[in-house]
This record gives C-alpha cells, structure tokens and sequence, in this order.
C-alpha cells in the first residue's frame, strides 16, 4: 500500500481499511504499527517516514514499476492523441515492457488489492490498446496473431475486434476481417442480447465498400462509457434538448460542477454521429488540431491526396468534415481556449453539417455561441424534511453514490447537512459519499466542520486526471490557469461572504475590470448586478489571500465599507424608502456578520459603531438576536462587568448592550441606563430611543428621554407614537386614540412601514377593548402586512397574539388556536425572544376556557419558564401568567394558589403601566368573590375599568365575577359599588388595595 502511494502519506485508517477491509479487529492500529516496525527492519534506514496520522515511502514514484507504467501510459496516449505514433508507440512499448505477470499477484487477496488490481489492469489493457492504434497507423503496422490472441482474452471488447479487423484489412485479409465481425456480432446477440457499436458497424461497412485499407473513422473515439448512474440537471437537460439547431454550444461552470458528464449525457441522448475530445492531457495549444484529428480517426496515412504535403491538421480535419453530419464533443477548453476557439471557428465555418458541444470554465468566446452555465445541484432548505429532502438532485447524488460503496446505505439528516455545507458540487458530494466506506455520515458532517472540506476530500478516482482527483486540486488547477491580476482580484474578493455589489468590490478590492475575466473563467457567478464565489473556492482563494500578507489591510477595508454602508443607510431606513434599503441591507447580511467578526478582535471601537449602525436594521428586519454572541464578546473586550464604553461612542454602548438582552450583565445594564438617562438631545442613532423604550418601558413624562427625537417627520410621529403608548398605558384611552391616530397619519406621510403598524396595532387594541371587533381585524391586518414586509417576525407574534386574545373573547377558539399556531411557527422561526412564551400563555388562556385545566396549567409554566424577569416586557408577561394562573386557581376552587398566584402578581405590579395594573386588579376581584366579598369584588372591577379608562368588552373572567358578584348582592347595589371603584385614580386604587 506504501508503495501505491509511494512519496506521500498514507494514513492510518486507510492502512487499516486496506489490511482488514470493513471488519478490522481490535488493535488494529497497534497491529499496524508493528507491521511497519517490521519492515522498516527489513528496509534501508529512513525510507519509511511518519507524517502526523500516517506513514510515508520516502522514494520517487519513477522507482516503483506501477507509477512509472501509468506515466509512460498517460504519455503514450497523450502522443497519439496528438498524432505523434511513433513516439506514441515507444512509450506504450516501454510501459508495457515493465509487466512481469498480473497485477500485485503476491497479494491480489488483500481487502486492498481487489480494486487496485482491477484498474491496473485495465490500465494495462488500454495500454496495449493504445500500442495497436499507434501501430497501425505506423508503415509497419501492427502483429494480427498478437491481436488474434488479445481478442480471444476479452472477446466481448469491441475496441481490439475493430483493430483485429483493420489489421487484417490492411495485410490484404478482407474475408478474414468480415469474419471477425460476423463472429462478435453473433457473441454480442448470444451473451448481451445486443448489436455491435456504431464504431465497429462503421470499419464492417468501410471494409465491404473497399474502402481505403485504413478507413478515415476507424480510430475515432465515440462516447465513453460511464461507469454510474446520471444524476440531476433536468432543467439543463431539457434546455439542450431544445437546442438542438445550435452549431455552437459551451457548458461553462466551476471545476466540480458536472460539466463533462452533462456533455456525455447530453450527445447519448441526441443521437447520431459523435466523437468526443478530451483536451485535458494538452500541454499547449498547439496541439488541439492533432488531439481532434486522433479523436476523429484522421491520421496521416488515411488521408491521401497531392496537396498533403502542404495541409496543416485544421485543413485535414475541414476536408474530412466538409460533408459529415456530426457533433463534437471539446471537453476541458479552459486551458487551451485560444486554439479550441480558433480551430472551432474555422471548423464551424467550413463544416456546415458540424456542431460542436464544449466544455469549459470560461467560454470560447465566438460569434453565435450558445452558453448554458452550471450551477452547482439543488440543495434541500434546512426546513425540509427527509423525504422532501431526498428528492433534491445533491442529495439524490450523495445517496446514489454512498449506496454504491456502502450497500445498504439509508438516508439520514445528516446528508441533507454534508450536501448544503458542500454547496451542490457535484463533484465534492460524489468524494464525501465515497468516505462513506470508511466513516459514518454523522463522522463527514462532523470532520466536514472540524477539518475542512479540502482535508475530507482528499481521496477521488485514481484514474482520474490528477487535475481531477481531489477537490484542492480542481480548484488549484482553475487557479493556475489566472493571470496575476486575476489571482490579486480572486484572493481579495475572498474577504466577502454571500456575495458583493460591483461598487463593493471597487471600494475593497481595486479596479474591477478584471472582476468580468473571473465571471467568464467560473471563479465567480453574476447574478442580479451581485458577484459571489462558491465557499469551496473562496476558501482555497483566502488561504491565498493569507500567503499574501493582504489579509488585515483587505479585511480592515471591508469592515470599513460595510460600516460607511449601514451609516448611509441609516436615515433612509425612516422613509418611504425602508424596503429598498432593508433588502439592499439585507443581501449584505453575511458581509455585516462578517465584518463585525473581524472588527470584534482587531478594532473593538468599529464593532461598537458596526452594531450601532445596524441596529435600525436588524430590528426593522427581525434580525435583533443575530448579533447577540459578537455583542457579547466585544462588551468582554471592553471590560465584562466593568465595561466602559470609549469617549464619545455612548449611544454605540447603549445599543450594543441592547443587542445582548437578555443574557446581558445587570452593570451592564445599570450604566447603559445611567448613559441613555443622561442624553437630553437628538440622539445620531434615534431608533435607540425606540428600542431602549420596547425593552425597558416607556419614559415617564417629562424625561429626558422624551427629547432624544429628532425634528424630522419621522421623530415627530416617534413622538406623538409614544405620547399615544403613554396615555393608553396610563388610561387615558380617549387622548390616546386621538394621539396615536395623529402618530399614524405622520408615519404615513413619512411612509415608514414600522411606526405605521405601530399605530395599526394600538388602535386596533382599543378596538377591540370597545368591541368594534370589525375595525379591530381591519387594524391588526394592516400592522400585521406592514410586518411581513418588513420581514419583522416578533412584532407578528405580537399581533397574532393580541388578535388571538380578542378572537377567544368572542367565543371563536377554533380562529385563537389558528392564530396561535401562525405564531408559534413565527416565534420558532425568530429564534431566542421571550415571544414563546407570550405564545404559551395565549394556549394556556385557551386551554383554560375550553376547560382543560392540566393543558392550561402545562402552558402557563411553560410561559412562566421562558421569561426573563428585569425587562418591561419580561415583567409585564411574567404578571398576566401570575393572574392567569390565579384565575386557573378559581375555577378549580382552589383558594389557597389563587392568593398565592394573584399576591405574586400584585408584588410585582407596583412599577407597572396603569393597564397592567388594571388586569391585576381584576384578578385581585375574583379572588375577593372567592373569599366571598362579593362587594370588594364589584369594587375592584370598577377599579380595573378606572386604571385603563375603559372595559374590556366580552371579558369572560370579567363578566364571569361582574355575574356571580350582581347575584350576590343585587344590580343596584352592584353598580354602586362598582361606579364608586371606577371614580378613583391610581393612587387611590393602590391605597385601597394596601
């Protein structure tokens, strides 16, 4: 096995595939270890070296007979592609000399040595195969008894029948060579139930028309066979077949991405005349003509007229293809693209009934050309399903090829993650699948993560070119064929994630004239005016970008263009324009994540500007907790517990401690609430008055905070939007509709989409509060639309929620759960909030009433656990559970937790807005009915509808105790009581709680 692979390491594992196959004992690395001591024993010193997991043959691959056979062969076959026979053949000669026997026949029982001894000798079969065609076209020509005894081998191998029968043509023997013929066909019909090849049909017909002895087609090369099953490229496919007038067709994408074989595919199904070229052996350019003319069959001698002494190899190939209905197939372009195109020209010009089907990272570049560009395979979304997942085309392909070496292989998640982490490359999907002998899938996805893609898939087909072989090497083979200033272009642009805008690249990169030489050689896809390189070849192009010595300065400038960018952004985020700049911002989300990453560690005071800047933006968008572990780090960087914010960033603090609610640290907090309690003026950042506002609560009249707004149309509505909050919170509902309506046509004018649903969703609460149930529904949908555009995914569980609340009131459970299900999946999709647990509470409200006191129970513990006490909006949620569960408590006559639960409640009320207070009052009320003081509880309803300025219409707890209240003491005393408890105000509604 060292010697297979002599001059690089072999690892452990593969040693112990090799020695043992798929049932290695236990020990079997120590075994392994001492089989090495045991030869390094028998061997001169140092010629077995030890490399981290593996060993190591320290010998030049030209020792060992097996590499040296497969370079003389690839040499031998590469010259007569070219048309160079006779070195063709003494190459072939020397390769084959070195043959003593079969392959590895000491150990051809090994768990290693099966496969190795099948392509060796193939390997060894093509070689000798190689050797008759460069003899034949060789004045001497070549032995028939030799071939006579290869045929006789492998009698099914229709290539040798075909030589056998141009042989015996050219020594005189027609019959004889019919005879050949008629004998495979009959084979062919007996064994395969098949008919023989095109190829083969061909030299039968050339042979009985008298042909030239060495017919013009005899070499050329068909399509070769494949080996596994097409996989994928229905789209692709269906858009070839429709092109079949097209004279010019080039498939362009990365290395990896399936070029080749969608040609292959593509001739099989077409039909008629092919011949397929492969351009990967070429050295230079010059040799495209010679490499057709031995596909095609055209050698020297079987072109014979006066003037060919004076043709060059495009004029032979033109003369021959003058009149012939046929495509080609020019595979591997990119490295010799300036000849292909040159001889495709000429050919396509002076062969009418000629198409031509390319292969190639970049195109040719001619008039007419038809490109049909690879994208690599459909990955499943990470939301998909199994079943939904396995009939994805990358995951089809990993399956295919996994069950092809591992047989029984069963699908599981895990696949779906290899096949998106490799982005669809065909080819890195078909290496990862073939580890599956020797790793579970659970182990790739997991090395996958912990060693990089490079590392895994550094094992492919041993036949394969080695430009081919392993995914480093498709793509360090794209990135030799770069001038220098496509190499400089190709490591900078590595510093973007998910992509680029032409005006980013200028600002990051330098001039980007050079950025459409990299599009067209398939280093980088265009699509919709943005730019983006696969991960797998940004990530070789970083490790470049590293060689370099360029990674600060270019990571420093983009962090520095993408801060300039939110900071332009900014004030067009509170216009009319949001949703432009949303999605503009939005498609450079990765770029932000990535710049913030930098900044963290190399420029904390960026970072704090970065997260400033995107705080409009991540919360307009529903992204707030995605900056949540960089905040945390840097807020660490800055000093933990005792961090202090620099000179003169501030606000920069404030909203970086806000973006690591709620995990943040109560220093934290306290000096975040010190400095935003300090700022009297127009703050550079005014949606931090906002958000501060959303987490801690409103400010209460006369703060500073009340002045932290701008003077424009936005800041005026923010204004009057909190003014209306205050007075609905404080009940003061009349003052606080005609605020919040006056909020909402400011907004409007503005054509802010946030401070409009702001309005929508405030004025549809006091709706509802009223009854007016209709207009109620048309102000949560409108909040709820201006929501979804925004992509604002928390504040639509708040909607869904309040709007489930009221739904319940009117008896329509059925509509509260659907609401309520929308909101769940919104919240699962929002990530870490405390909106899960305002959902539980919704389900608990509803199971409660429907009478399910144990569902009820579950989910008010569920929402009781999700909170996170300290924040306005933790409390406030934290309260309504409290009085939820008292209430729970009441109905199951339960008097002990129902004091438990509403004194809970009621010690946590004594900060909170008027409303909520009203909401504790009246749980407080059926707790007195329950203690059977049916008069304190008329009081406290009366109470409740004085702290929120109104009743709640169709209240069933209300109504419930409002019911059994009147029956215990009458109507007219019940309305006394209550009209007495709702003329009080807050003050004197908390004395007569005390």
């Amino acid at each position: 096995m060292l010697l297979l692979d002599a001059g690089r390491p072999v690892g452990i594992d593969r040693l112990i595939d090799g020695q043992y196959g798929d049932d290695p004992p236990a020990g079997a690395a120590n075994a392994i270890q001492a089989h090495v001591s045991r030869l390094r024993r028998a061997l001169p010193s140092g010629l077995i070296e030890f490399h981290g997991g593996g060993y190591r043959l320290a010998v030049d691959p030209e020792d060992v007979d097996a590499h040296r056979f497969e370079r003389l062969a690839r040499e031998g076959r590469r010259l007569l592609a070219a048309g160079h026979h006779e070195r063709a053949a003494k190459s072939l000669r020397e390769a084959l000399a070195l043959w003593r026997g079969p392959a590895l026949a000491d150990v051809g029982d090994a768990p290693f040595a099966p496969p190795r001894v099948t392509r060796l000798e193939e390997a060894r079969l093509e070689a000798r195969e190689d050797l008759v065609e460069a003899e034949l076209a060789l004045p001497e020509g070549t032995s028939t008894a030799e071939l006579r005894e290869i045929v006789a081998a492998y009698p099914l191998r229709e290539r040798l029948r075909g030589q056998l029968m141009r042989a015996l043509h050219a020594s005189g023997q027609q019959a004889a060579a019919l005879a050949v013929y008629e004998e495979a066909r009959r084979l062919l019909a007996d064994e395969l139930g098949a008919d023989p090849s095109p190829e083969l049909a061909e030299i039968h017909l050339a042979i009985l028309r008298g042909a030239e002895q060495r017919p013009e087609r005899a070499a050329g090369r068909g399509l070769p066979a494949q080996l596994t099953s097409f996989v994928g490229r229905v789209a692709e496919l269906e858009r070839l077949g429709g092109l079949r007038d097209a004279r010019l067709i080039t498939l362009t994408g990365p290395g990896g991405a399936g070029k080749t074989r969608l040609a292959i595919e593509t001739a099989r199904r077409r039909g008629g005349d092919v011949r397929f070229v492969d351009l990967s052996p070429l050295d230079d350019g010059g040799q495209v003509p010679q490499a057709v003319l031995g596909a095609l069959g055209l050698r020297e001698t079987g072109l014979r007229s006066p003037d060919a002494e004076r043709l060059d190899a495009a004029d032979r190939i033109a003369a021959a293809l003058a009149e012939r209905e046929l495509l080609i197939v020019l595979d591997n372009c990119e490295h010799v693209i300036a000849a292909a195109a040159v001889l495709v020209r000429r050919l396509l010009d002076d062969c009418p009934g000629l198409a031509v089907l390319a292969t190639s990272r970049e195109p040719l570049g001619l008039t007419g050309e038809t490109l049909v560009p690879l994208t690599p395979l459909a990955v499943a979304p990470p939301e998909a399903d199994l079943d939904r997942a396995a009939a994805y085309p990358a995951v089809r392909l990993f399956a295919d090829r996994a069950a092809a070496v591992r047989p029984g292989f069963t699908m599981t998640p895990e696949v779906v993650e290899i096949c998106a982490a490799l982005e669809g490359l065909p080819l890195a999907i078909e290496l990862a699948a073939a580890r599956v002998r020797s790793f579970t899938v659970a182990e790739i996805a997991a090395r996958l993560g912990e060693h990089g893609r490079f590392a895994l898939l550094s094992r492919g087909d041993r036949t394969a070119s080695e430009r081919h072989r392993t995914l480093h090497a498709v793509v360090e083979w794209s990135w030799s064929l770069l001038s220098a200033d496509e190499r400089a272009m190709a490591r900078r642009f590595s510093v973007f994630s998910g992509g680029a805008s032409l005006e980013a690249v200028e600002r990051i990169c330098g001039p980007a004239e050079v950025l459409a030489d990299l599009v067209d050689k398939s280093l980088v896809e265009a699509s919709g005016g943005r730019y983006r390189m696969l991960d797998t070849i940004r990530l070789f192009c970083a490790e470049r970008l590293a060689e370099a010595g360029e990674e600060r300065r270019l990571r420093d400038a983009h962090a520095a263009y993408f801060l300039d960018l939110a900071r332009r952004a900014d004030p067009w985020l509170r216009r009319a324009e949001q949703l432009d700049w949303l999605a503009r911002l939005s498609a450079e989300h990765s770029n932000f994540d990535a710049a913030l990453r930098h900044a963290v560690p190399a420029d904390p005071e960026t970072a704090l500007r970065l997260i400033a800047a995107l705080s409009a933006y991540r919360w307009l968008s529903g992204r707030r907790g995605q900056a949540t572990a960089s905040a945390l780090d840097l807020l660490v960087r800055l000093g933990g517990a005792a961090a202090e914010p620099p000179p003169g960033l501030e606000e920069e603090y404030v909203l970086c401690v806000l973006a690591v609610v709620p995990d943040v640290l109560p220093e934290q907090w306290a000096r975040a609430a010190e400095i935003i309690g300090s700022l009297g003026h127009e703050l550079r950042h005014p949606f931090a008055a906002v958000m501060w506002g959303m987490v801690a609560g409103p400010p209460e009249p006369g703060s500073v905070r009340t002045r932290q707004f701008g003077s424009d149309p936005w800041g005026r509505a923010v204004v009057l939007l909190g003014q209306g909050t205050m007075s609905l919170l404080g009940g003061e509902v009349a003052e606080a509709e005609r605020l919040l309506a006056a909020s909402l046509a400011g907004f409007q004018a503005a054509g802010e989409r946030w401070g409009m649903a702001q309005g929508f969703e405030w004025l549809g609460t006091i709706s509802s509060w009223r009854g007016d149930r209709a207009r109620a529904r048309e102000m949560w949908a409108g909040a709820l639309d201006l929501h979804e555009q925004l992509g604002a995914l928390e504040e639509m569980v708040d909607v869904l929620c309040r709007r489930a609340g009221t739904v319940l009131r009117e008896g329509d459970a059925d509509g509260a759960a659907a609401d309520l299900r929308r909101a769940a999946e919104l919240a699962r999709q929002a990530g870490r909030s405390h909106r899960p647990a305002l959902v539980a509470l919704g389900w608990g409200d509803l199971a409660r009433l429907r009478g399910d006191h144990a569902e009820a129970r579950a989910r008010y513990m569920e929402a009781l656990d999700g909170v996170v006490p300290g924040t306005y909006v933790g409390d406030t949620t934290r309260i309504c559970t409290l009085t939820a569960l008292g209430w729970l408590a009441q109905a199951e006559g339960d008097l002990a937790e129902a004091r438990l639960r509403h004194g809970e409640a009621f010690a946590l009320a004594s900060a909170v807005p008027a409303t909520d207070l009203a909401d504790v009052v009246e749980g407080q009320a059926g707790l007195a009915l329950l203690e059977g003081a049916a008069e304190r509880a008329a009081f406290l309803l009366g109470a409740g509808t004085a702290l929120r300025g109104t009743a709640v219409t169709g209240d069933p707890d209300v109504a419930g105790v409002a019911a059994r209240a009147t029956e215990a003491i009458g109507a007219e005393a019940f309305a006394a009581v209550y009209a007495r408890g709702a003329a009080l105000d807050r003050a004197r509604v908390w004395a007569a709680l005390g």
